[in-house]
């Protein structure tokens, strides 16, 4: 039972948290108990939806590419890659998370319905045709990032907005950049037996990807931070004050990623200290400039000096 946990990634919902955006950015946690409280539960089974829909894919990408897991450091000890989670069963518990993703969607929303079918057959295309087409696997990844940020949106009621997808993109095309600067660190001289896509990815060439998009990254965020209607909906620009802790993260995690340090964003997430620290101060700093104003307290006093 515990291989075929595993073969579900439960590590790798972590990558779900996007979903909350919505409820943190669109001003659900203010109000009445029972709406924010309503708001909180829809946010959590789009979570549950998303996570399992992202187990499906998982679970088929690890059987496409079961032959080239072998050859890597870490992957080879997945289940299926091991040979001790048979490849039939493997294809029933996939369709079983698909199937209770899609119906458990519907039921919330028709709406949430509709972005997990469609992450769900654009994964399927990158796992059996894009994760092979070098640039374009990077983008593809970055806008099922956003495909989260969307559920999200829906699921709670919130507008969504064009800076919602647009920093959403803009960080994950970061982020899978660094993973697949983590990758060739990782393989080394066997990447091409791999995948062929990342041999085209040199340590220079990644660096310079990681650089790029980064910086598009904080501009986003800037630009998002300054925006007038940011003004309009929060009632304050103070969002541009975190920041140092944005630069702060986005920096570290370049740096470890480039030492080869972490295989990929989800374990530098889970596993590095300062990070994890330079991310909640974060969260926990845009939540008070967001609702303070939501709440009648006004930080307008404290910037002035």
């Amino acid at each position: 039972m515990r291989n075929y946990l595993l073969i579900m990634r439960p590590s790798h919902w972590t990558k779900n948290i996007f979903v909350f955006v919505g409820l943190i950015f669109g001003g659900k946690l203010a109000g009445s108990v029972d709406e924010v409280l309503l708001a909180i539960g829809s946010a959590l089974g789009g979570f549950f939806c998303f996570s399992l829909a992202a187990a499906s894919i998982y679970i088929i990408n690890d059987i496409i590419d079961r032959d080239a897991d072998k050859i890597h450091p870490e992957k080879c000890n997945r289940p299926i890659a091991a040979g001790v989670v048979p490849i039939g069963p493997a294809v029933v518990l996939s369709a079983i998370c698909a199937f209770v993703a899609i119906v458990s969607s519907y039921m919330l929303a028709r709406s949430l319905s509709i972005v997990i079918v469609t992450y769900i057959g654009l994964m399927l295309l990158y796992s059996l045709i894009l994760k092979r087409m070098m640039i374009l696997d990077c983008i593809t990844i970055s806008i099922g990032f956003c495909l989260r940020a969307v559920a999200g949106a829906i699921v709670v009621g919130v507008f969504i907005s064009p800076w919602l997808i647009i920093c959403t993109f803009a960080l994950c095309l970061f982020l899978g950049f660094g993973k697949r600067r983590s990758e060739v660190e990782q393989i080394g001289e066997d990447i091409e037996a791999f995948r062929r896509t990342l041999a085209g990815y040199t340590p220079e060439l990644l660096a310079h990807m990681l650089d790029v998009t980064s910086g598009l990254a904080i501009v986003c965020f800037l630009l998002y931070a300054t925006d007038a209607r940011t003004l309009r909906v929060f009632g304050t620009n103070n969002l541009v004050y975190t920041t140092p802790l944005v630069l702060y993260c986005i920096f570290r995690f370049s740096a470890l990623i480039q030492k080869g340090m972490y295989s990929g964003p989800v374990e530098l997430t889970l596993r590095d200290r300062p990070f994890q620290i330079g991310f909640a101060l974060w969260v926990l700093s845009c939540i008070g400039i967001i609702y303070a104003n939501k709440l009648g307290i006004s930080l307008g006093g404290i910037w002035a000096y």
